[in-house]
């Protein structure tokens, strides 16, 4: 008899460890898209901008975990900015790549469950337009800081030297930090809902976005 409820207890415990290991992903998976909100530069440039990211990683415990990200930014100026700075045809867009570190909050709440991430990663800021010669003595216009031209004197704000105007792309190091909200929706899929901040070291300007993401975890 005892040697029956031993063994019962040992199925059982197997039963119990298998489902808990079946609930617990260790590999990780996450894609997502919305809209991203500029800071500085950007939002005087480019304002709110849509964006995508997709990542995988894996989860060390249930509370702690870690990822690698890529993202796309898009970076295309406003219409007014475009018109107003003699940059018609403009496109441009960031994109990035980081490591993250990924604590869960331990407990849920009737299946809502929360998430603090902060990571480093590199940035890869491009703007375009067609090509064309500038003159010495052309009025400089703000925007134009993001192609890296030179002015004379190197004093802001005054004409610029004569140089061509193409496109122009700086890759910078730099962070991110926020947090997000998951809710089960089948098995082992969430439905995420993220605040990101992203601050990247440009030489010439810091680029500042704040994505709101919404997407899937599995």
């Amino acid at each position: 008899m005892r040697n029956r409820i031993l063994w019962l207890l040992v199925f059982f415990g197997l039963m119990a460890s298998a489902s808990a290991q079946s609930i617990f992903n260790r590999l990780t998976w996450n894609a997502g898209a919305g809209d991203g909100i500029g800071r500085h530069e950007v939002a005087g440039y480019v304002g709110n901008s849509i964006f995508a990211v997709a990542g995988g990683g894996m989860n060390f415990t249930r509370m702690f975990g870690a990822d690698a990200e890529y993202m796309y930014y898009d970076l295309g100026f406003r219409p007014s900015v475009k018109q107003g700075q003699f940059l018609n045809d403009q496109t441009g867009h960031m994109q990035s790549i980081s490591l993250d570190g990924i604590v869960n909050v331990p407990r849920h709440l009737r299946g809502f469950g929360a998430y603090g991430i902060f990571g480093i990663g590199f940035y890869d800021r491009t703007v375009s337009i067609p090509g064309r010669q500038l003159q010495a003595g052309t009025p400089y216009q703000p925007a134009w800081q993001w192609w890296d031209l030179t002015w004379q004197n190197n004093i802001f704000g005054t004409n610029l030297n004569a140089q061509y105007m193409s496109s122009k792309s700086k890759i910078a190091g730099g962070f991110n930090y926020g947090g997000g909200v998951t809710y089960p929706l089948h098995d082992k899929t969430k439905l995420y809902v993220e605040w990101r901040y992203h601050r990247a070291y440009q030489s010439d300007v810091q680029t500042i976005v704040m994505p709101v993401t919404v997407g899937l975890r599995w």
